[in-house]
């Protein structure tokens, strides 16, 4: 069965929301009523963009074709997907870069941000919080929201170093527009505000801003963000450090202390975003009996970058995980190189300045090459942890230049700390929560300290001339989910789009699943199932398109400059190229 239509709109933003309302129908139809998927990776030649929501894409698209480059496209990007995917992130979380710079050389902008100077483990206890801190609420909003400062360290250098020329204005344009006249609800925003409905709807500020009539917007229907427009609109005219250190500071400060966070003005004030080397490891992949070079770049901590190379530099040295990108041995090999690197994390990994290895010493071979050795391809290892969810978008741009960016962006639980500060319209993350009221955790809450983060951006660049970006939403399922596109893409020489639409499993809990089980989507034959649950795995069954298992997203640059993208269809994304 075949589906055409076209939309001849003139008018630039009824296109887009007609075209985004056509989309939403068309794919929810296709994809669950009658199974059927769109395989194809998207192609094109001067630029391309990914994002798990069409109209972000689009907004980095026309940027692209505007002259701009990949740093002012993701500006772009980051802030239409903050209003058209208010669930997921927001401009009051924090965001994460690894570029793939001119001449290919690898940078990163690290844009999360610290705990205020009165989040003390006193002051909580005097709030009368002694076991844990709570995931809603101003106690919750403790940490400086660093993504807007990232905008403006991409924008900086996209001036001073890549002859960027358009206007912090023209970049958020799309997204005051969004805000203001309105976006189609997704099912994802809808089945989000119901399922998280009775621990946010008492949250200052959540019910007048994404509720209607006390219940979820109904999907499709029009969702406008008033005061989040004039916010977004105020960045774009006094540029990112209003955010930080000019009027707007001052005004969120304000409405911070009045829902009860810790944070204050000085705490942004000092704030801003850091230029980073990301971390780096070398694998050989083997393909078609083909053994390649590839350099793997992700993000320093506090991200979990580090383990997403550790579960590649492991899956690496397992030459026993099989030739079946959707067979037992692949599926058994990879599960058991994150049981190892999430142990690691969970000892090791915070905010560096408080870590107590240096982070490349966890990359080197032969750390590497112990771990890989305790793997047994018969058997599943223990398994028990009590991992955290977390909510998210990862998006990538790569221009006709080579510049990519890999990006992600987040405000930790769906719609964070579930504050929404009342003139802003600001809905501050909960980044803070993972901090633990333990003095001998290794993520204890200290002072200026920034919070482990599960947000990580991948990048690589491959021996043949292809370079990468790539990366998923999903809390813990993030570093799982990023070596299995990467595996698949390089050595089983999927496309981009069939790399992420294959069946996907994750290890443990993400956003929305509150179990610690083997997930995965229902598209695996009975034959792989019994054989990993007679390897010890405890298995749990999801749909066969689950949103649970991440919004991947992929662009392969070829050594001839052509581009292949592939989006995740859980999401409602697009991979758009031109």
């Amino acid at each position: 069965m075949f589906f055409e239509f076209t939309l001849s709109v003139r008018n630039k933003p009824l296109r887009d929301f007609l075209g985004a309302a056509a989309m939403l129908y068309c794919r929810a139809h296709l994809t669950k009523k009658m199974g059927i998927k769109m395989a194809n990776s998207s192609l094109g030649i001067r630029g391309m963009a990914v994002a798990p929501h069409n109209l972000a894409a689009e907004s980095a698209i026309d940027v692209l074709r505007e002259g701009g480059n990949a740093l002012e496209a993701m500006i772009a990007a980051a802030a239409t997907i903050a209003v058209v995917y208010p669930h997921m992130n927001s401009i009051g979380g924090d965001g994460f870069w690894v570029i793939r710079g001119p001449k290919g050389i690898p940078g990163g902008i690290d844009a999360s941000g610290p705990s205020a100077a009165r989040a003390t483990r006193s002051w909580y206890a005097d709030q009368g919080i002694t076991d844990k801190i709570p995931f809603r609420g101003g106690v919750a909003a403790l940490t400086v929201a660093g993504t807007v400062a990232g905008w403006g360290r991409a924008f900086e250098l996209s001036r001073r170093n890549l002859g960027g020329r358009m206007s912090m204005s023209r970049l958020l344009s799309d997204a005051v527009h969004f805000a203001e006249h309105g976006i189609p609800v997704t099912a994802s925003q809808h089945h989000s505000t119901a399922q998280k409905l009775a621990e946010l709807k008492e949250r200052p500020g959540f019910a007048e801003t994404f509720l209607v009539k006390g219940a979820a917007p109904e999907i499709g229907s029009l969702f406008k963000q008033p005061r989040l427009a004039k916010t977004i609109k105020r960045i774009g005219k006094e540029g990112s450090n209003t955010f930080y250190r000019g009027g707007l500071s001052k005004l969120l400060s304000k409405e911070l202390a009045a829902v009860g966070s810790p944070l204050m003005h000085a705490d942004l004030k000092r704030f801003d975003a850091s230029l980073v080397d990301p971390l780096h490891i070398t694998v050989r992949p083997v393909c078609r009996g083909q053994t390649l070079g590839a350099d793997l770049f992700n993000m320093v901590p506090p991200s979990q970058g580090i383990i997403s190379l550790m579960i590649l530099g492991i899956m690496n040295r397992l030459k026993s995980m099989g030739l079946d990108p959707e067979g037992p041995d692949f599926l058994h090999a990879q599960v058991e190189a994150t049981k190892l690197a999430f142990a690691i994390r969970d000892r090791s990994i915070t905010d560096r300045d408080f870590m107590k290895v240096k982070p490349s010493a966890l990359l080197e071979s032969r750390h590497l090459d112990e771990l890989a050795a305790r793997i047994d391809m018969r058997k599943a290892a223990p398994w028990g942890q009590k991992l955290t969810p977390g909510d998210t978008i990862w998006m990538g741009v790569v221009d006709s230049n080579g510049l990519a960016v890999s990006f992600i962006q987040s405000i930790y639980h769906e719609f964070g700390s579930g504050v929404v500060l009342p003139e802003s319209g600001v809905n501050w993350q909960n980044r803070g929560c993972s901090f633990s009221l333990d003095p001998a955790h290794i993520n204890c809450l200290e002072p200026g300290k920034k919070p482990f983060h599960t947000l990580n951006a991948g990048l690589a660049q491959i021996s043949d001339g292809r370079s990468m970006v790539y990366g998923t939403m999903g809390g813990d399922g993030q570093p799982q989910t990023q070596a299995t596109i990467f595996t698949r893409a390089v050595n089983f020489a999927d496309h981009p789009q069939r790399a992420i639409e294959r069946p996907r499993w994750l290890l443990g809990r993400t956003w929305g699943v509150p179990s610690d089980t083997l997930k995965l989507e229902s598209r695996f034959t009975a034959a792989v199932v019994a054989e990993l649950k007679g390897r010890g795995h405890e298995i749990e069954m999801l749909a066969d398109w689950d949103e649970s298992v991440g919004h991947a997203g992929m662009i392969i640059r070829h050594a001839n400059g052509v581009l292949e993208g592939g989006y995740d269809p859980r999401s409602n994304g697009a991979a758009i190229g031109y």
